[in-house]
């Protein structure tokens, strides 16, 4: 079996040790250049490193196994692999299984596609996957502040520090949230108020931890849209350890649905940042890409 390592910034060769012993495997670094080339991939990092590596891993079509060691690793959490030995036992029992698929699954990952005016069409342009959440709003302005933030403090809570700052000067945006109508021929607008955050969700978790989309499965085929309302900023402040729980579905001013694809339009250009990462501007389309990436898990 041939097997591929891809070093994240917070990876080093040292991490890759423990998974080349005990198992007689050919290695290489790198991003292979086609599925003739392995047959598993190890990427070590982060929601970011995953983020960037995205469009080649879906197109190879081969299993990907998380090796949690950025700063920031919901992606890998929502898999079960919360930390390195984690994934160690995936990778011991991918190696042992028969032909290696085990504990390989497929999953759903998002994607984004930028809109630009094209008469009454609106064409989607420019698509980008990502993995675990996309958001525009407060998420996008807390997103930019935290990657400020050195790799070692975002890793320790830094979106958390980003975020009561943020919160005590944002203000609610106009936004027109759209779903499919029910011949999923046109479009039909599912929210138009004045919006602090709205997220879409593969996976529960994002922001070191927060569960956004409590009820978000990575299987399918839905997006978990969360819509936050306009509410006092000091209610939100004192409401905001609620995420960790999740227990925020349960205030008035937080809509959450399911969706196939959703169009996104504000009033101005807003950020869209996905998986911690600038994605593009609004408006844009976010669908869910059903059984996309194949993931070795527990």
């Amino acid at each position: 079996m041939r097997a591929a390592a891809i070093l994240g910034l917070g990876g080093s060769p040292k991490d890759l040790k423990a998974f080349q012993s005990g198992a007689d495997l050919q290695w290489r670094m790198g991003m292979p250049g086609s599925c003739d080339e392995a047959d598993v991939i190890l990427l070590f990092g982060g929601d970011g490193t995953i983020h960037r590596h995205l469009g080649q891993l879906v197109g190879l079509g081969l299993p990907v196994l998380m090796v949690p060691t950025g700063s920031g690793n919901d992606f890998a959490r929502a898999l079960g692999l919360r930390r390195m030995r984690d994934s160690l036992t995936a990778w011991r029992k991918f190696c042992g299984g028969t032909g290696g698929t085990d504990n390989v699954r497929a999953i759903d990952l998002g994607l984004i596609s930028a809109i630009e005016n094209a008469g009454e069409s609106r064409a989607p342009r420019g698509s980008r996957y990502f993995c675990s959440v996309a958001g525009v709003g407060l998420d996008g302005e807390v997103a930019r502040r935290a990657n400020r933030l050195p790799r070692w403090l975002r890793g320790h809570g830094g979106y958390v520090l980003s975020l009561a700052p943020t919160i005590v000067r944002f203000a609610p945006l106009p936004m027109k949230i759209l779903t499919p109508t029910d011949d999923n021929a046109g479009w039909t607008t599912r929210s138009d108020r004045p919006t602090i955050l709205a997220a879409f969700a593969n996976t529960p978790l994002y922001g070191g931890g927060m569960k956004i989309a409590p009820r978000a499965r990575m299987d399918d085929g839905l997006l978990d849209v969360c819509l936050v309302g306009a509410i006092d900023r000091f209610r939100l402040l004192r409401l905001f350890p609620t995420v960790y729980s999740g227990n925020h579905l349960s205030v008035p001013e937080v809509e959450y649905f399911h969706a196939s694809r959703v169009r996104v339009e504000t009033e101005h250009p807003q950020d869209v940042y996905a998986d911690g990462e600038f994605v593009c501007r609004t408006p844009v389309e976010v669908s869910a890409h059903r059984a996309a990436l194949k993931v070795v898990t527990t």
